[in-house]
């Protein structure tokens, strides 16, 4: 069997699945964000009083932090009061950071175990090994009363990667060339396993990029063979025991790809779809109005490095907005303390608290009709960070550093 159908068999007691069947699994961690209170209407709507356990649901707010409107202040509230009268132990309120990278800190993402969230790119955390799936809002209110979730069994995807990337080429452009080759609809609810020599060499952080951006090619879940090094990360979150669930030598796959890193270049998405991805150097000297640096996809600290090391010591160029924006609090202190955070106010950056807004279009630096944004995050269509008439390419930190010091797209070399 493959990850995914060995994870799913033991979450629905039994001894083997197949792709396709239907099994109704248990469920070890359910996350929401601020759309849990579209989670909390219905299941208010469902009549059961009490959450089904109250260690396992884990309730953040990152999306619209600090509250930009009276809406979602009053939304803020509403959940507050609601993990308190239920006694929901993992809350992190607005201080914490953005929801797949507080997950990964703080010890929820373990292998072997069924992570759902009501949010799509919850598939970031299958870098660890576990089966992790973005689910709506009624299916999550069904999680919360019973614990459990109806699943098909993917058919599962196998991408070997060998290799070593050049200098200034990184994880964020291996998944923009895969999904480019692959398209929107290729991966559509394929479990898609990453392995091979080249992944790993690379970080947990790297990893969590290629899992993120998995569900842009229409992946239901993707994994990283847990290894030592994510054995290592996850014990130094977590006190709690898990199984390391690997694949059978005899797997089957409906689709096996190989890629080598050798030849890879700085890769881009250009508007308004994430598989319409180009060589950096195809677009380059297009000119730019915005730069945002961070997100679930690239704000953690190997990604602010990157780009504070191309910052150092430069202005960014005038007629540009540069938004520098750390996955968590702990990544922020750790930035700070490795002066990264002082490069980039040095150069000209805006460097706001960590959290999602202008990614999904929310607050905290908008397009205008006409603005281009070269954007470390993980979607660019039309309209999503403000003007329907704006435009937003995709890029690697160290595409973003280096666009935003010349005002135009340039790769980073």
């Amino acid at each position: 069997m493959t990850i995914v159908e060995k994870i799913l068999a033991r979450a629905s007691g039994k001894k083997k699945v197949i792709p396709n069947e239907i099994v109704m699994a248990k469920v070890d961690v359910a996350m929401s964000h601020e759309n849990a209170d579209v989670v909390l209407k219905s299941f208010q709507e469902i009549g059961v009083r009490r959450v089904w356990d109250p260690e396992k649901i884990v309730i953040l707010f990152d999306h619209r932090i600090p509250a930009e409107s009276e809406k979602t202040a009053t939304t803020h509230k509403r959940i507050r009061e609601f993990v308190r009268e239920q006694g929901i132990k993992y809350f992190y309120d607005l201080k914490e950071g953005i929801c797949h990278q507080i997950l990964s800190e703080f010890g929820h993402c373990r292998p072997g175990e069924v992570l759902v969230g009501t949010d799509s790119h919850t598939t970031t955390h299958g870098a660890f090994g576990t089966f992790a799936t973005g689910i709506g809002g009624t299916e999550m209110a069904g999680v919360w009363a019973t614990g459990e979730l109806w699943l098909k069994v993917p058919e599962s995807f196998k991408i070997t990667v060998k290799g070593k990337f050049r200098k200034y080429v990184s994880a964020k452009d291996l998944i923009l060339y895969i999904i480019g080759q692959l398209k929107a609809d290729g991966a559509d609810y394929k479990s898609v396993e990453f392995c091979g020599p080249a992944i790993a060499e690379m970080s947990i952080s790297s990893r969590m990029v290629l899992t993120n951006l998995s569900m842009e090619m229409g992946a239901k879940n993707a994994f990283v063979s847990p290894d030592e090094k994510t054995i290592e990360f996850v014990k130094k979150t977590t006190d709690k025991r898990f199984e390391v669930i690997l694949p059978d030598k005899d797997a089957e796959y409906v689709q096996t790809f190989e890629y080598d890193l050798a030849d890879l270049q700085s890769q881009i998405a250009c508007p308004h779809s994430v598989d319409n991805v180009k060589p950096v150097k195809e677009v380059a000297g297009l000119k730019i109005h915005q730069v945002l640096i961070g997100s679930c996809t690239n704000g953690r600290l190997e990604d602010l490095k990157v780009a504070a090391e191309i910052l150092e010591d430069k202005k960014i160029h005038p007629d540009v907005r540069l938004l520098v924006i750390p996955a968590s609090r702990r990544v922020y202190l750790e930035a700070l303390r490795a002066g990264y955070i002082e490069i980039f106010i040095k150069a000209g950056a805006l460097v706001l608290n960590p959290g999602c807004g202008p990614c999904l279009g929310a607050h905290q630096g908008l397009l205008a009709s006409g603005e281009v944004c070269i954007s470390t995050t993980n979607r660019n269509f039309k309209g999503r960070m403000g003007s329907p008439d704006s435009y937003i390419y995709l890029a690697s930190p160290a595409t973003a550093a280096i666009s935003a010091v010349k005002g135009e797209i340039a790769e980073p070399l």
